[in-house]
């Protein structure tokens, strides 16, 4: 009876080791990680396929003052494929084909905890959709948050904050 007391004790362990979960099918692969530069130039916004949506990410760290040193860069997918990245108070966009699509978020960082959040939704031609981003910490809680937001808050942060440029490391 000891014997198999240990044994349970043992594998209930090394359960509890492997706790952290793997990111659902909306997003990438778990090692692709992003360098990011922000762009507080960008000039005007290219012209829109009518045909396709429009998908804006920001990311809101709150950080009005420009310093983000040491905040952990927010990467995001659609339909199991990273598609960018922010940091620090930042956007981007893309735009897709009409149909439902997964939205994955999750914080590329080896400081902060493992954190996704997930959405889906479904997009029309010509439409233009916001999603916004923002990690929360209160005392040694931190949580990842992904909103749809409106689109007059939408365009307030993309016109506000500069344009995140993100590329794949090697």
């Amino acid at each position: 009876m000891r014997f198999e007391l240990v044994v349970l004790l043992f594998s209930a362990s090394l359960c509890a080791q492997v706790s952290t979960p793997l990111p659902g099918p909306a997003c990438g692969p778990a090692a692709t990680n992003f360098k990011v530069a922000l762009n507080k130039a960008p000039g005007a916004p290219a012209p829109r396929d009518p045909s396709k949506a429009q998908v804006y990410f920001i990311h809101d760290a709150g950080s009005r003052s420009g310093s983000t040193l040491g905040y952990p860069t927010t990467k995001l997918a659609i339909d199991g494929n990273w598609v960018g990245a922010n940091h620090g108070d930042s956007w981007f966009s893309i735009a897709v084909t009409p149909g439902e699509h997964h939205v994955c978020a999750t914080l590329q960082s080896s400081i902060v905890g493992h954190r996704v959040e997930l959405a889906h939704f479904t997009a029309e031609p010509g439409k233009v959709y916001y999603f916004r981003t923002r990690l929360v910490m209160s005392g040694e809680v931190e949580l990842l948050e992904l909103t749809r937001i409106d689109s007059d808050e939408g365009a307030y942060s993309v016109s506000s904050n500069p344009m995140s440029v993100a590329t794949p490391k090697k």
